[in-house]
Protein backbone atom coordinates (compact mmCIF):
# COMPACT_ATOMS: atom_id res chain seq x y z
CA UNK A 1 0.00 0.00 0.00
CA UNK A 2 1.17 3.67 -1.14
CA UNK A 3 2.66 5.84 2.03
CA UNK A 4 0.22 8.34 3.08
CA UNK A 5 1.07 11.93 2.84
CA UNK A 6 0.25 14.49 4.87
CA UNK A 7 -2.42 16.64 3.89
CA UNK A 8 -0.56 19.72 5.92
CA UNK A 9 2.94 20.17 6.14
CA UNK A 10 5.12 20.10 9.30
CA UNK A 11 6.11 23.49 7.95
CA UNK A 12 2.86 25.26 7.71
CA UNK A 13 1.65 23.58 10.87
CA UNK A 14 5.03 25.54 12.51
CA UNK A 15 3.80 28.94 10.82
CA UNK A 16 0.87 28.65 12.31
CA UNK A 17 1.62 27.25 15.57
CA UNK A 18 4.09 30.22 16.13
CA UNK A 19 1.42 32.77 15.08
CA UNK A 20 -0.75 31.38 18.08
CA UNK A 21 2.38 31.85 20.38
CA UNK A 22 0.88 35.65 20.52
CA UNK A 23 -2.44 34.49 21.33
CA UNK A 24 -4.33 34.02 24.63
CA UNK A 25 -4.55 30.51 25.87
CA UNK A 26 -8.25 29.78 26.37
CA UNK A 27 -8.58 31.80 23.08
CA UNK A 28 -6.51 28.82 21.51
CA UNK A 29 -8.22 26.19 23.15
CA UNK A 30 -11.69 28.42 22.08
CA UNK A 31 -10.44 27.80 18.35
CA UNK A 32 -9.77 24.20 18.26
CA UNK A 33 -12.24 23.10 20.69
CA UNK A 34 -14.60 25.06 18.42
CA UNK A 35 -13.59 23.02 15.53
CA UNK A 36 -13.70 19.67 17.25
CA UNK A 37 -10.31 19.08 16.95
CA UNK A 38 -8.93 16.29 19.24
CA UNK A 39 -6.34 17.06 21.90
CA UNK A 40 -4.06 14.96 23.77
CA UNK A 41 -3.92 15.50 27.19
CA UNK A 42 -1.21 12.89 28.03
CA UNK A 43 0.86 14.20 25.45
CA UNK A 44 4.51 16.52 26.69
CA UNK A 45 6.20 18.10 24.01
CA UNK A 46 9.52 18.91 23.62
CA UNK A 47 9.47 22.29 23.34
CA UNK A 48 9.43 25.37 25.36
CA UNK A 49 6.69 27.86 26.54
CA UNK A 50 2.68 27.12 26.92
CA UNK A 51 1.30 28.17 24.27
CA UNK A 52 3.32 25.68 21.76
CA UNK A 53 2.88 22.95 24.00
CA UNK A 54 -0.94 23.55 23.75
CA UNK A 55 -0.85 23.89 20.24
CA UNK A 56 1.29 20.35 19.73
CA UNK A 57 -1.18 18.68 22.11
CA UNK A 58 -3.94 19.24 19.49
CA UNK A 59 -1.74 18.54 16.92
CA UNK A 60 -0.37 15.23 18.29
CA UNK A 61 -3.96 14.17 18.14
CA UNK A 62 -4.51 14.81 14.28
CA UNK A 63 -3.97 12.29 11.75
CA UNK A 64 -2.58 14.72 9.52
CA UNK A 65 -2.74 11.92 5.93
CA UNK A 66 -6.52 11.93 7.01
CA UNK A 67 -8.95 14.65 5.57
CA UNK A 68 -11.79 14.21 8.37
CA UNK A 69 -9.09 15.14 10.80
CA UNK A 70 -7.31 18.12 8.33
CA UNK A 71 -10.54 19.40 7.67
CA UNK A 72 -11.05 20.67 11.45
CA UNK A 73 -7.50 22.05 11.47
CA UNK A 74 -8.02 23.95 8.26
CA UNK A 75 -11.31 25.68 10.38
CA UNK A 76 -9.02 26.72 12.50
CA UNK A 77 -6.62 28.28 9.38
CA UNK A 78 -9.71 29.51 7.98
CA UNK A 79 -10.48 31.50 11.09
CA UNK A 80 -6.94 32.92 11.96
CA UNK A 81 -6.70 34.06 8.23
CA UNK A 82 -10.06 35.64 8.47
CA UNK A 83 -9.06 37.46 11.90
CA UNK A 84 -6.02 38.70 10.71
CA UNK A 85 -7.51 39.65 7.19
CA UNK A 86 -9.67 42.32 9.10
CA UNK A 87 -7.54 43.13 11.51
CA UNK A 88 -5.03 44.63 8.42
CA UNK A 89 -8.48 46.27 6.81
CA UNK A 90 -9.52 47.80 10.20
CA UNK A 91 -6.63 49.33 11.11
CA UNK A 92 -4.45 49.64 7.77
CA UNK A 93 -1.82 52.81 8.27
CA UNK A 94 -0.98 51.56 12.28
CA UNK A 95 1.65 49.08 13.69
CA UNK A 96 -1.16 46.29 14.29
CA UNK A 97 -2.45 46.64 10.62
CA UNK A 98 1.05 46.10 9.34
CA UNK A 99 1.61 43.37 11.15
CA UNK A 100 -1.47 41.56 10.36
CA UNK A 101 -1.02 42.49 6.83
CA UNK A 102 2.65 40.88 7.22
CA UNK A 103 1.32 36.99 9.21
CA UNK A 104 -1.90 36.93 6.94
CA UNK A 105 0.51 37.18 3.33
CA UNK A 106 2.91 34.90 5.35
CA UNK A 107 0.56 32.20 6.57
CA UNK A 108 -1.49 32.12 3.53
CA UNK A 109 1.85 31.50 1.53
CA UNK A 110 2.44 28.76 3.02
CA UNK A 111 -0.99 27.18 3.35
CA UNK A 112 -1.23 27.61 -0.21
CA UNK A 113 2.13 25.81 -0.64
CA UNK A 114 0.01 22.75 0.33
CA UNK A 115 -2.39 22.67 -2.44
CA UNK A 116 -5.06 24.88 -0.27
CA UNK A 117 -7.13 27.81 -1.63
CA UNK A 118 -8.26 31.19 0.55
CA UNK A 119 -11.14 32.73 -0.70
CA UNK A 120 -13.74 34.64 0.91
CA UNK A 121 -12.91 33.43 4.24
CA UNK A 122 -12.53 29.58 3.15
CA UNK A 123 -9.40 27.16 2.35
CA UNK A 124 -10.48 24.59 -0.40
CA UNK A 125 -8.20 22.20 -1.61
CA UNK A 126 -7.27 23.07 -5.02
CA UNK A 127 -4.94 21.81 -7.93
CA UNK A 128 -2.86 18.40 -6.26
CA UNK A 129 -5.05 18.33 -3.58
CA UNK A 130 -8.84 18.63 -5.09
CA UNK A 131 -11.48 15.91 -4.51
CA UNK A 132 -8.43 13.62 -3.50
CA UNK A 133 -8.38 13.33 -0.25
CA UNK A 134 -11.69 12.19 0.03
CA UNK A 135 -11.89 9.45 -2.03
CA UNK A 136 -8.09 8.62 -0.75
CA UNK A 137 -9.55 8.58 3.08
CA UNK A 138 -12.67 6.30 1.77
CA UNK A 139 -9.80 3.72 -0.62
CA UNK A 140 -7.91 3.42 2.77
CA UNK A 141 -10.34 1.13 4.30
CA UNK A 142 -9.73 -0.98 1.32
CA UNK A 143 -7.48 -3.54 0.88
CA UNK A 144 -6.50 -2.20 -2.66
CA UNK A 145 -3.21 -1.29 -3.37
CA UNK A 146 -4.14 -0.27 -7.20
CA UNK A 147 -6.24 2.54 -5.93
CA UNK A 148 -3.73 3.93 -3.89
CA UNK A 149 -1.42 4.07 -6.94
CA UNK A 150 -4.07 5.73 -9.20
CA UNK A 151 -4.60 7.99 -6.60
CA UNK A 152 -1.18 9.26 -6.16
CA UNK A 153 -0.57 9.05 -9.64
CA UNK A 154 -3.26 11.38 -10.41
CA UNK A 155 -2.23 14.01 -7.51
CA UNK A 156 1.16 14.03 -9.22
CA UNK A 157 0.19 14.48 -12.33
CA UNK A 158 -2.92 17.03 -12.52
CA UNK A 159 -0.52 20.22 -13.24
CA UNK A 160 2.30 18.30 -14.67
CA UNK A 161 0.72 15.46 -17.38
CA UNK A 162 -2.95 16.62 -17.60
CA UNK A 163 -3.58 13.74 -19.85
CA UNK A 164 -2.15 11.15 -17.48
CA UNK A 165 -4.43 12.50 -14.74
CA UNK A 166 -7.19 12.17 -17.20
CA UNK A 167 -6.27 8.34 -18.16
CA UNK A 168 -6.05 7.26 -14.53
CA UNK A 169 -9.40 8.80 -13.40
CA UNK A 170 -10.86 6.75 -15.83
CA UNK A 171 -9.12 3.71 -14.44
CA UNK A 172 -9.50 4.98 -10.76
CA UNK A 173 -13.21 4.34 -11.83
CA UNK A 174 -12.90 1.23 -13.14
CA UNK A 175 -10.92 0.16 -10.08
CA UNK A 176 -13.74 1.28 -7.77
CA UNK A 177 -15.87 -0.52 -9.54
CA UNK A 178 -14.32 -4.15 -10.01
CA UNK A 179 -13.55 -3.72 -6.17
CA UNK A 180 -17.13 -3.21 -4.96
CA UNK A 181 -18.07 -5.86 -7.16
CA UNK A 182 -15.56 -8.62 -6.18
CA UNK A 183 -16.58 -7.83 -2.75
CA UNK A 184 -20.16 -8.46 -3.54
CA UNK A 185 -19.44 -11.53 -5.34
CA UNK A 186 -19.97 -10.77 -8.29
CA UNK A 187 -18.43 -11.89 -11.73
CA UNK A 188 -16.35 -8.72 -13.57
CA UNK A 189 -16.30 -9.76 -17.25
CA UNK A 190 -13.11 -8.30 -18.81
CA UNK A 191 -14.54 -7.00 -21.73
CA UNK A 192 -17.25 -4.96 -19.42
CA UNK A 193 -16.00 -0.97 -20.27
CA UNK A 194 -16.10 1.55 -17.69
CA UNK A 195 -19.88 2.95 -18.53
CA UNK A 196 -21.23 -0.94 -18.15
CA UNK A 197 -18.86 -1.12 -14.81
CA UNK A 198 -20.62 1.97 -13.36
CA UNK A 199 -24.14 0.05 -14.38
CA UNK A 200 -23.32 -3.27 -12.95
CA UNK A 201 -22.11 -1.46 -9.63
CA UNK A 202 -25.21 0.81 -9.62
CA UNK A 203 -27.35 -2.31 -10.34
CA UNK A 204 -25.70 -4.00 -6.82
CA UNK A 205 -25.82 -1.26 -5.07
CA UNK A 206 -29.28 -0.98 -5.65
CA UNK A 207 -28.53 2.50 -7.24
CA UNK A 208 -30.60 2.35 -10.32
CA UNK A 209 -33.24 5.05 -11.03
CA UNK A 210 -35.82 2.53 -10.91
CA UNK A 211 -34.78 1.70 -7.55
CA UNK A 212 -36.22 4.48 -6.31
CA UNK A 213 -39.72 4.30 -4.99
CA UNK A 214 -42.65 6.55 -6.17
CA UNK A 215 -43.73 7.37 -2.67
CA UNK A 216 -39.68 8.54 -1.58
CA UNK A 217 -39.58 12.38 -1.57
CA UNK A 218 -38.09 14.21 -4.21
CA UNK A 219 -37.82 10.78 -5.63
CA UNK A 220 -37.63 12.26 -9.42
CA UNK A 221 -35.18 14.38 -8.42
CA UNK A 222 -33.06 11.19 -7.28
CA UNK A 223 -33.68 9.33 -10.03
CA UNK A 224 -32.30 12.11 -11.97
CA UNK A 225 -28.92 12.17 -9.82
CA UNK A 226 -28.95 8.62 -10.18
CA UNK A 227 -28.98 8.33 -14.23
CA UNK A 228 -26.26 11.49 -14.37
CA UNK A 229 -23.91 8.78 -12.58
CA UNK A 230 -23.85 7.28 -15.69
CA UNK A 231 -23.04 10.00 -17.43
CA UNK A 232 -20.26 10.83 -15.84
CA UNK A 233 -18.61 7.39 -16.40
CA UNK A 234 -19.09 8.11 -20.05
CA UNK A 235 -18.26 11.54 -20.42
CA UNK A 236 -14.86 10.04 -18.13
CA UNK A 237 -14.15 7.37 -21.33
CA UNK A 238 -15.42 9.70 -24.40
CA UNK A 239 -12.61 12.10 -22.25
CA UNK A 240 -9.88 9.66 -21.74
CA UNK A 241 -10.27 8.76 -25.53
CA UNK A 242 -9.64 11.82 -26.91
CA UNK A 243 -6.84 13.39 -24.63
CA UNK A 244 -5.87 10.94 -21.69
CA UNK A 245 -3.23 8.20 -22.22
CA UNK A 246 -4.04 4.95 -23.45
CA UNK A 247 -4.33 5.89 -27.05
CA UNK A 248 -1.84 6.80 -29.51
CA UNK A 249 -2.58 10.61 -31.00
CA UNK A 250 -1.53 12.62 -33.91
CA UNK A 251 1.57 13.92 -33.21
CA UNK A 252 0.90 17.86 -33.27
CA UNK A 253 -2.44 16.93 -31.27
CA UNK A 254 -2.75 19.61 -28.01
CA UNK A 255 -3.80 17.87 -25.19
CA UNK A 256 -6.00 19.91 -22.51
CA UNK A 257 -4.79 22.09 -19.50
CA UNK A 258 -4.66 21.04 -16.03
CA UNK A 259 -8.22 23.01 -15.20
CA UNK A 260 -9.88 20.16 -17.75
CA UNK A 261 -6.99 17.70 -15.59
CA UNK A 262 -9.02 18.71 -12.76
CA UNK A 263 -12.42 18.66 -13.96
CA UNK A 264 -11.85 14.54 -14.84
CA UNK A 265 -10.30 14.14 -11.15
CA UNK A 266 -12.76 15.90 -9.14
CA UNK A 267 -16.07 14.04 -11.25
CA UNK A 268 -14.00 10.61 -10.62
CA UNK A 269 -12.97 11.18 -7.70
CA UNK A 270 -16.53 11.93 -6.85
CA UNK A 271 -17.69 9.28 -7.87
CA UNK A 272 -15.70 6.51 -6.55
CA UNK A 273 -16.35 8.17 -3.44
CA UNK A 274 -20.07 7.93 -3.55
CA UNK A 275 -20.14 4.43 -4.80
CA UNK A 276 -17.42 3.32 -1.77
CA UNK A 277 -19.64 4.85 0.79
CA UNK A 278 -22.80 3.69 -0.60
CA UNK A 279 -21.04 0.07 -0.78
CA UNK A 280 -19.74 0.37 3.13
CA UNK A 281 -23.37 1.58 3.82
CA UNK A 282 -25.48 -1.25 2.46
CA UNK A 283 -23.39 -3.54 4.20
CA UNK A 284 -23.77 -7.60 3.07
Amino acid sequence: MAMSRDLISKKTRYEFREYFVGIVLREIESEFDAADVPFDEDYVPNLSGQRRCLVEKYYHAVDFSKWSDVRKVLVVYENVLAHLEEQAESWPETGAGDYAKNMFSSLKKWIERDGYLYKDGRLKPVGKNIQIPEVEEVAARFDAPELHRQIERMRNSIDDDPSLAIGTAKELVETTCKTILNERGVDVDPNWDVTRLVKETRKVLGLLPDDIPNAVKGSEVIRRMLGNLGTIAQGLAELRNLYGTGHGREGRSKGLSPRHARLAVGAAATLATFLFETHEDRAL
